[in-house]
């Protein structure tokens, strides 16, 4: 990996991988929902959806038009913490795509008809949360979670603060929050010095100006009921987390995944294996730049929750008395090192985890320097980590369904 930083502070990451022909670049901008105020409340992700809606060379269909002629993947994504376009093509693409995605990101219009139009798509997707249990119970949790911090809004906004966005209200806020001290570029496959070239231009013509900064949050217990009339409760249980670069985030992964990582994982064998109380059970880890959330999903009948959580509770339990067996490290470390060796085939996967580290870590740890940290992982480190983590006095709790005695 070699890194270009602009005199503008744009930073453009790259590596190049011979023997493919595809190249994957991201634009990362340090920006989500936890850097808008309660009005502002999914801006950031309106943005992204009206990168896509013109510019004054190029309408949403021409837009459209070519990058299916371009072939590959063109999308984005925003999260609490970053906000992220994105494509994959091949090489000999790779400057026609370049010269797109750089004309959305620089020069969209944010027409109000175009507003209009795309602010009736944004609540639909609003609607499709609602209807999607499992992402709305994650949604919930974070809420209570990180109460009166704007790390716990809703990524996607409320149809309430949608409403008064204006074109000159997105500008605005673009303006402010998309400078080069929080922009990275990150590019991998096949290219050549030119696209390099071509991005420093693109790129280091951004104006330097201040970078925003997020409001500080913190973790605290809380729960959230949601009435549904579905067949299913989704269940949320959060813990305290830890932050992205905490020195402890490779005993977190090794726990998530003994705990519910997987298949072979004890939530998994034990709450639908042995006692076929639910589907699906799984574990999963939110960390940000000062904070974070552990939290345990599953969904299951309102009449079997109470003994859910209490096997839930049982598992977590025998986990902080004994810690992880010797089998449980050997199984899971291997199955870190696999996926993290296996990505390396993806183009993709290189340039996300360059984009994503600059923004989390400052840098990009050489691969060698995090699987050495993931060996020298041990059980005792694992079960250390587990009981700091799992303290019920600071359980949270989200769910979303039916209520039951």
């Amino acid at each position: 990996m070699e890194l270009i930083t602009c005199a503008n502070g744009v930073r453009i990451a790259y590596e190049k991988v011979p023997a493919v022909r595809s190249a994957s670049l991201g634009i990362w901008v340090a920006n989500g929902s936890r850097y808008e105020s309660a009005a502002e409340n999914g801006i950031s992700h309106f943005i992204e959806h009206m990168l896509f809606k013109g510019t004054p060379s190029r309408s949403a269909s021409d837009i459209a038009a070519q990058m299916d002629h371009l072939g590959g993947q063109f999308n984005a994504f925003t999260t609490k913490e970053n906000t992220t376009f994105y494509f994959r093509t091949l090489d000999e693409q790779l400057p026609a795509a370049i010269d797109v995605l750089g004309d959305m990101f620089f020069h969209s219009l944010f027409r109000d008809r175009d507003l209009a139009l795309e602010r009736t798509v944004v609540y639909e997707e609003i609607d499709m949360v609602e209807d999607t249990p499992d992402e709305l119970a994650g949604d919930k949790l974070a809420g209570v979670a990180f109460d009166g911090s704007p790390l716990g809004f809703p990524i996607i906004g409320t149809r309430e603060t949608l409403a008064g966005m204006t074109g000159e209200t997105l500008h605005r806020y673009m303006d402010a929050h998309y400078v080069p001290a929080n922009t990275v570029v990150s590019l991998a496959g096949s290219f050549d010095d030119a696209v390099l070239d071509r991005l420093c231009a693109l790129f280091g013509a951004m104006p330097a100006s201040p970078a925003p900064r997020a409001a500080a949050a913190s973790y605290h217990a809380g729960e959230s009921f949601t009435d549904k009339k579905i067949e299913q409760n989704h269940l949320c249980l959060g813990f305290p987390g830890i932050a992205a670069d905490a020195p402890d985030r490779f005993e977190a992964q090794v726990f998530s995944n003994i705990l519910g990582g997987g298949m072979s994982s004890r939530l998994f064998q034990r709450v639908r294996e042995d006692a076929g109380l639910c589907y699906s059970i799984y574990t999963y880890q939110s960390s940000y730049a000062d904070t974070g959330l552990f939290g345990v999903y599953t969904a299951l009948s309102p009449s079997s929750m109470a003994r859910a959580e209490s096997l839930i509770r049982e598992v977590i339990d025998e986990f902080l008395e004994n810690g992880p067996t010797e089998e449980e490290m050997a199984r899971t470390l291997g199955q870190i090192r696999s996926n993290l060796l296996m990505g390396l085939e993806s183009t993709m996967s290189r340039s996300n985890r360059m984009g994503q580290s600059l923004l989390l870590l400052g840098r990009v740890p050489p691969l060698e320097e995090t699987l050495e940290r993931y060996h020298a992982v041990t059980r005792e480190g694992v079960l250390d980590f587990a009981r700091r983590t799992c303290d019920y006095s600071r359980l949270s709790r989200a769910v979303v369904g039916k209520s039951h005695d």
